[in-house]
């Protein structure tokens, strides 16, 4: 199976930023679409944004974009998130994901996931 590991996740202040990691390992990383998600607590999952295998193409969830870039690199098997001007609003657990076949988002949600990397942010 394909292995995703989240890392950079911490405590910021409000108006940080932070870049979110995602290594892969255990299949051809390049084959997969890669999306990130979210969740608050008590709250439901997020869908964040997503990447195309290639890179290509890349989409963002209601109210994400701006703040978030999402972006991978091959080469390293690596994909990353990027938030800027963090706010307490943004605290939560994210997640990385990724699909052979589908590009994740909002309404589907893809076969492999990783364990998350809390993310929180203070006033």
């Amino acid at each position: 199976q394909l292995q995703l590991v989240e890392s950079g996740g911490g405590l910021v202040q409000a108006g940080g930023s932070l870049r979110l990691s995602c290594a892969a390992s255990g299949r051809t990383f390049s084959r997969y679409h890669v999306g990130w998600f979210r969740q608050a607590p008590e709250k439901e999952r997020e869908f964040v944004a997503a990447i195309s295998w290639t890179g290509r193409s890349t989409y963002y969830g209601d109210s994400m974009e701006g703040r978030f870039s999402i972006s991978r690199d091959n080469t390293k098997n690596m994909a990353y998130l990027q938030i800027n001007s963090l706010t307490p609003e943004d605290t939560g657990v994210y997640f990385c994901s990724a699909d052979s076949q589908t590009l994740p988002r909002a309404n589907f949600l893809p076969k492999h996931w990783g364990q998350g990397t809390q993310v929180t942010v203070s006033s």
